[in-house]
């Protein structure tokens, strides 16, 4: 059959992403893949560079995703089915672009991790993310923050003739816009991946890109890659160089071999073709290949613990096949931020297909020669000059208008090529895709002036980059800019000026909880947890007696800044302040994990020992709890001494020692 590109209706038991958290991002990311100095001082001096070249501190200006359960319903997604006689891509334009399967029809074997279920959990930047398929990782290090965001999309020419499809979006924490085109040759077993990533400003930019694939993991699961050492990170602040078959003894390259979750980023040569595989105990599996431009390649792995265990099941379903991530890289490690020029880009080609190999020679002791058999095998199915020669003729396409929509994403894009009148041919940002959260930004840019809301109403979301900073800074001074302003200035880490901000703007604001709870913020980092918490309360209090329902955008804000306020308090010690907060909850509100989890620690902070273990008893689930997050351990520890049960236990590295 020539290859189709058609839309689809892909249905899945669904937990509802909920409302964005309208409380801005002003906190400083608690960055999991953080190296202490001594770490840093050992590495390569050119890896050194790279990891601190401008880390994020913010996911300013995107929002926080924290409202969605473990509830879950069927659930209609829109999919784009991409397909020809050998393979069958379905890729979910609203949600990252995620290659949600990769079928091999002549063998009907799945070639990724196909997620039975939609589960968001607080893995991405932002917070929601789920598991499996195919994922492009753009902005920091990190899942990006358009893990569960819409993408544009429309139908493309292809350098053969035929349809691909085209996804694009601005991508908003390093401001850049980005493409990302799919097709399958007639008659190819491999589905190519262009991507471009260009920046138009007059400023270098900091870049990551990732693109990582869920796996099937199994026993005799293998995964492979041209390298013989590997940068090992085991969630400890530290990265060091290890054996990719002899860390501590065990051969890491099969994922189950060990306890925690690690990741190992394999020391690819520089002249070597850049590839890597999951091979099962037949020698047959996936394998992601890409010009050199692409150049990292890592394993990342669940391990065979109870954390990991558990992290699997919460993901996708108990009793179901467990995954790896095989992934692939701008940079030798995911730490790294590599620099883009003023109007430059960078671009690649992947590709991503069914690799069979000799298993005696795969599983064999002799590493080199597994890795030399498997890319033989890819050589033959997928020659690196061909793939070289298809990136060139892709590059010839990279610019061609997209032809019929598929779906739409944001209109951030669109605001930002007004703005500067930005050229970029083959990733058209339409203005009618501008909605209500640019409404205001757009009048601000024609008039020098933010409209202020029309009704009551939680705060819109901020832009945070210099040249709308500037324009906050020349606008009249009413309470709601000085609002934005404030953010925007805490963003570009001038902090004082973001308090004054605040504070001209409290002395006429209508509607005072958003700025309070700002100010709040800004005591508990410079060190006033009293202050903090005072304003907090004030907040909390203000924003009670504001909200006019128990609307979506409500619910949100309460639920965001109850929990501030009540971590606030009980770090000062003012339990009964903390009830207070707590007590005037909705139901609804107190029954979500979050608040279940508090309730347990405020029991505590009371002295009601018995009470706060009989939370844990009757049992939680915290759906938005963060990857790495020990807090469940924490406070059973000072409850008790028994072992943390297994329901509870989602740790990613050894206990500390006592622990």
């Amino acid at each position: 059959m020539a290859t189709t590109v058609r839309r689809a209706v892909l249905t899945l038991p669904a937990a509802p992403l909920g409302p964005e958290n309208p409380l801005p991002a002003l906190r400083t990311l608690d960055r999991l893949h953080r190296l202490d100095d001594r770490a840093l001082r050992a590495l390569p001096r050119g890896m050194a560079r790279r990891i601190a070249y401008e880390p994020l501190r913010t996911v300013l200006p995107t929002r926080l995703r924290d409202g969605y359960g473990r509830e879950r319903t069927e659930t209609d997604l829109d999919a784009i089915v991409i397909e020809n006689d050998l393979l069958r891509a379905t890729v979910l334009p609203g949600l990252g672009g995620r290659v949600h399967s990769l079928h091999h029809k002549p063998t009907g074997r799945e070639l990724v991790h196909r997620n039975p279920v939609l589960q968001p959990a607080d893995f991405a930047l932002n917070g929601a993310w789920f598991a499996g398929g195919i994922e492009w990782n753009i902005g920091a290090t990190g899942h990006t923050t358009l893990s569960c965001a819409p993408l544009h999309a429309a139908v493309v020419a292809a350098p053969d003739g035929g349809d691909m499809v085209r996804l694009w979006e601005w991508e908003r924490l390093r401001d850049l816009p980005f493409q990302i085109d799919l097709w399958l040759p007639d008659g190819s077993a491999f589905l190519l991946v262009g991507v471009r990533i260009r920046n138009p400003h007059e400023r270098p930019a900091p870049v990551y890109w990732w693109s990582n694939t869920a796996v099937p993991e199994g026993e005799r699961t293998r995964v492979l890659a041209p390298a013989a050492e590997a940068w090992h990170f085991g969630y400890r602040r530290s990265l060091r160089r290890v054996p990719v078959t002899d860390h501590d003894g065990t051969d890491r390259t099969y994922p189950l071999r060990g306890e925690y979750p690690a990741d190992y980023f394999y020391d690819v040569p520089e002249d070597s073709r850049k590839w890597i595989a999951s091979l099962d105990e037949r020698g047959s599996g996936l394998v992601q290949t890409s010009t050199d431009r692409l150049c990292g390649r890592k394993l990342f792995v669940w391990g065979s613990g109870r954390g990991g265990r558990n992290w699997q099941r919460w993901l996708t379903e108990p009793g179901g096949p467990g995954y790896a991530e095989i992934q692939a890289g701008l940079a030798p490690t995911q730490l790294e931020h590599v620099r883009l020029g003023a109007e430059e880009e960078f671009s690649w080609l992947e590709a991503y297909g069914p690799l069979d190999a000799d298993p005696a020679v795969v599983h064999g002791d002799d590493w080199a020669a597994a890795r030399a058999e498997t890319e033989a095998c890819l050589e033959r199915v997928l020659p690196r000059a061909g793939l070289e020669t298809a990136y060139a003729a892709w590059r010839r396409s990279a610019d061609t208008d997209p032809g019929a929509e598929l779906a739409t994403g944001s209109g951030w894009g669109a605001l930002e090529v007004l703005r500067a009148g930005y050229k970029l041919p083959g990733t058209p940002f339409d203005p009618a895709t501008l909605g209500d959260e640019q409404t205001p930004w757009l009048e601000l840019l024609r008039t020098g002036v933010l409209p202020a809301p029309r009704r009551v109403a939680p705060p819109g979301p901020t832009l945070v980059a210099p040249h709308w900073r500037d324009m906050l800074e020349t606008a009249p001074a009413e309470p709601h800019t000085e609002y934005h302003l404030g953010v925007a200035q805490w963003h570009a880490s001038d902090r004082a000026q973001a308090v004054r901000s605040w504070e001209r703007g409290l002395r006429l604001a209508p509607s005072r909880w958003p700025l309070l709870r700002c100010l709040a913020l800004a005591d508990r980092v410079g060190g006033h947890p009293e202050r903090a918490a005072d304003l907090c309360a004030e907040a909390f209090d203000d924003l009670c007696a504001e909200r006019r329902d128990h609307g979506e955008a409500w619910t949100a804000a309460t639920a965001a800044l109850a929990r501030e306020t009540i971590e606030s308090l009980l770090e000062t010690g003012r339990t009964a302040a903390a009830r207070s907060v707590l007590d005037r909850l909705w139901p609804a509100l107190r029954e979500r994990g979050r608040f279940r989890l508090l309730e347990a620690r405020l029991l505590l902070a009371e002295g009601d020992r018995a009470g706060a273990r009989a939370v844990f008893d009757q049992g939680f689930e915290v759906a938005d709890l963060h990857e790495g997050a020990e807090i469940l351990g924490e406070l059973w520890s000072r409850l008790t001494d028994e072992p943390l049960p297994e329901r509870y236990d989602f740790r990613m590295r050894p206990p500390h020692p006592g622990t």
